[in-house]
């Protein structure tokens, strides 16, 4: 098949997140194949518009917003090129059913539900226009297309909050981390922290706990890892053993993850949580709250801890070190290995193909 994969950003752009990874890499698994691919995003400062890496053609375009009607017109011009369209919604989708052909099959893969999350980060006539468009007009414009959700949360979400209808397939993140490394353990409690420096992530709610987890385990250190807007705010007002490391390689990531007894995510919600996963990967139980998402990714008292939402992060992270043991680190990967990009790859074609992907992450 000749296929279209739309995201907003690409993998290499300042601003790539888990959205990105999942794109990706099934974008060159798809070439993999023997498929013909072109990935359409935005052009951060410094990007060629076009490029071609691991067989995967490259058209870049746009900004934040303007990338929406550029892509659409792009697709306007050379949309019939392709049978299918992998439109990724981050936020707000492309709305590609508007402009490519009747018979191109469109799917709509949403990673989380973003209503809440406009006003954390837009202002409020803005935030109320995002969630126009990701509600009424999304369910209107895919209305006869089939839906990829990340997550059962998704699912949900997208059934009672935005009214979703049609057919829902849930086709989860892989883990791409080598869990055969030779990584040895901290002597000391680390924790670690990843993602992108957002808002809604809730970074600060990490950094408030550590004075008192110091209190109790003084040599207790911390690692933060990823880059964003908050960035700069974050690192102003760090504690006493909390390193931020900003954007690290993989290899050196996964050293540093591996170190830690806990990965900790103060997220208000997620699609899933690829960190957790990568995590989990490393044998590294997660500790976060119960919220969309995460409840998915973590396995409550078997790969980590979900704490209600309210729970003073603290005395959850506290509980925590006192009950880990080794069984945490077993029990995280195995529930990492049941998970692989390839056969995300693989139910996505099925569906691209129009075809039943048989029994998914749901039913096992």
């Amino acid at each position: 098949m000749r296929i279209a994969v739309v995201n907003w950003r690409d993998p290499w752009h300042p601003q790539a997140g888990g959205a990105e990874t999942f794109a990706w890499e099934v974008a060159r698994r798809f070439a993999r194949a023997g498929h013909q691919v072109c990935y359409v995003t935005a052009r951060a400062p410094g990007q060629s518009r076009r490029d071609s890496v691991d067989g995967v053609r490259f058209v870049r375009m746009g900004g934040v917003f303007t990338v929406y009607p550029l892509v659409l017109g792009w697709l306007l011009l050379y949309g019939g090129r392709f049978e299918a369209v992998l439109d990724c919604q981050n936020g707000i989708p492309f709305f590609t059913p508007w402009v490519v052909r009747r018979r191109t099959r469109v799917l709509c893969v949403v990673h989380h539900v973003h209503d809440r999350q406009f006003g954390v980060h837009l202002p409020g006539w803005l935030a109320a226009f995002g969630r126009f468009l990701e509600g009424p007009v999304s369910r209107w414009s895919y209305r006869r297309h089939a839906s990829v959700a990340v997550s059962p949360s998704t699912v949900r979400a997208m059934r009672e909050r935005l009214a979703w209808r049609g057919p829902v397939h849930i086709v989860p993140n892989g883990v791409g981390v080598a869990q055969d490394g030779d990584f040895a353990k901290s002597p000391v409690p680390r924790l670690v922290c990843l993602g992108r420096l957002v808002a809604h992530k809730r970074v600060h709610l990490l950094l408030d706990a550590v004075p008192e987890l110091r209190r109790r385990w003084p040599g207790l250190v911390v690692d933060i890892v990823g880059r964003g807007p908050e960035e700069a705010a974050l690192r102003a007002r760090l504690p006493e053993g909390v390193t931020l490391h900003g954007y690290l390689p993989e290899e050196d990531k996964a050293r540093l993850v591996a170190r830690a007894w806990l990965h900790v995510s103060a997220s208000q919600g997620e699609g899933w949580g690829l960190s957790v996963l990568e995590a989990a990967a490393l044998g590294v139980p997660t500790v976060a709250f119960d919220v969309d998402g995460l409840r998915d990714a973590v396995r409550h008292g078997e790969t980590g801890w979900l704490l209600p939402e309210g729970t003073e992060l603290a005395k959850g992270l506290a509980a925590a070190l006192d009950e880990l043991d080794h069984t945490y680190t077993v029990k995280c990967r195995e529930w990492a290995g049941r998970f692989s990009w390839d056969r995300s790859a693989e139910r996505l074609t099925a569906l691209l193909h129009g075809r039943d992907p048989g029994p998914g992450w749901e039913e096992r």
